[in-house]
């Protein structure tokens, strides 16, 4: 299965030129004050595009998605909204999470801990993909300023599975894939931390 991840698009999406694979996989903020027009309008293009399934999740920009009590209700039918949950598409069996640590007052933030721990204590052992808007613990994490800022809970929690891929963003400057183990670490981020979209769109096989 070819799969092409973007994430951080922050209402940049029409720039993208995306590649053709079997599955898009959008890893959260895709808007950046998170109002209704912003997430309908992505919602719009993203159900455009070619790829057979879509996966999505919401990032700490998306208000919209954590506020609005129906949102399963406002997504196209052709594309898979994960928040907390999983589905399984040609034999693997994906899971997402838009939840990020913090206490600044943005979309989805948990405390660090155990209270973002009960988040990832749901991810099931089966889990072949994992798709998080923040990344785990000094896995391509780290700010500018050379802060990893990551999730230690997450780290911890993805000791323990069997990974084939972990897609995330959240970090801009951190844009890019690194393999350890068996999983193939991707940070998805389209913007770099000036919100220019010079970060390309990849593609990886499963």
């Amino acid at each position: 299965m070819e799969v092409t991840c973007i994430s951080d698009t922050h209402n940049k999406h029409d720039e993208l030129s995306l590649p053709e694979a079997d599955l898009l996989i959008h890893a959260g903020d895709f808007t950046e004050a998170g109002t209704k027009k912003e997430s309908l309008e992505f919602l719009n293009w993203f159900s455009s595009q070619p790829h057979k399934n879509k996966i999505l999740i919401a990032g700490n920009h998306d208000f919209y998605f954590e506020k609005h009590k129906d949102i399963y209700n406002i997504i196209p039918e052709n594309i898979h909204y994960l928040k907390d949950s999983g589905i399984e598409i040609n034999g693997l069996y994906f899971w997402g999470s838009p939840v990020t640590p913090g206490q600044l007052g943005w979309a989805f933030n948990r405390e660090r801990g155990r209270e973002i721990k009960k988040h990832w204590d749901k991810i099931p052992v089966n889990t072949n993909v994992l798709i998080t808007h923040t990344p785990p613990y000094k896995i391509m994490d780290v700010l500018d300023n050379g802060e990893h800022i990551g999730c230690e809970e997450l780290r911890k929690k993805i000791n323990d599975l069997h990974l084939k891929m972990h897609v995330y963003g959240h970090l801009h400057d951190s844009y890019g894939s690194v393999k350890a183990a068996e999983c193939l670490y991707v940070n998805a981020s389209c913007l770099d931390q000036k919100h220019r979209n010079i970060n390309i769109p990849n593609t990886y096989t499963l």
